[in-house]
């Protein structure tokens, strides 16, 4: 059998930080390549940063939030989320995809993705990036325009773990 040659369409991500846009003051979820240093920044909405960053942090809050409404809504239903996919990149607007299980049907949630991500991590399944949204990326930084979006990124791969630091509301 000869090992195959394809390049997967989705890329799996991991979360390198949280942290604020040091010019919008909008907070960043860093996303990085398991496999490369390649970093995908997301900028998300403040309620959706405090949910992933309570969940970083394994902090408990007295009555559920609403991720965690999901999720406890999922597994009284029998349903497990058994990934998210960053799945498109359309008019700077990030789209996502929660992929879930039940009774052996498989279904696809379209969602935000600070969403996903918080509901990734409340299940501990993993996140992906799909290909299409890398290049995308990567076609917007290289333009002329962007030139704030490539110095931004640069400064995101070179930043190291202090560099990152917790979350602050």
């Amino acid at each position: 059998m000869k090992p195959s040659l394809e390049v997967p369409l989705e890329i799996e991500m991991q979360i390198r930080g949280l942290m604020m846009d040091p010019v919008t003051n909008m907070p960043i979820v860093v996303l990085k390549d398991v496999a490369s240093d390649m970093i995908l920044p997301i900028w998300v909405g403040v309620f959706e940063a405090n949910a992933i960053a309570l969940e970083l942090e394994k902090s408990s809050t007295p009555r559920p939030m609403t991720h965690d409404l999901l999720k406890n809504l999922a597994q009284g239903l029998n349903a497990r989320v058994q990934k998210i996919v960053v799945s498109e990149l359309r008019e700077d607007t990030f789209y996502a995809l929660i992929w879930m299980e039940q009774a052996g049907e498989i279904i696809a949630l379209d969602a935000r993705p600070s969403d996903a991500i918080a509901l990734a991590l409340r299940w501990d399944c993993p996140i992906y990036v799909h290909r299409d949204v890398i290049a995308n990326t990567r076609q917007l930084s290289d333009g002329a325009q962007s030139v704030n979006t490539e110095e931004l990124r640069r400064w995101l791969e070179n930043l190291n773990d202090d560099d990152m630091g917790q979350y602050k509301m």
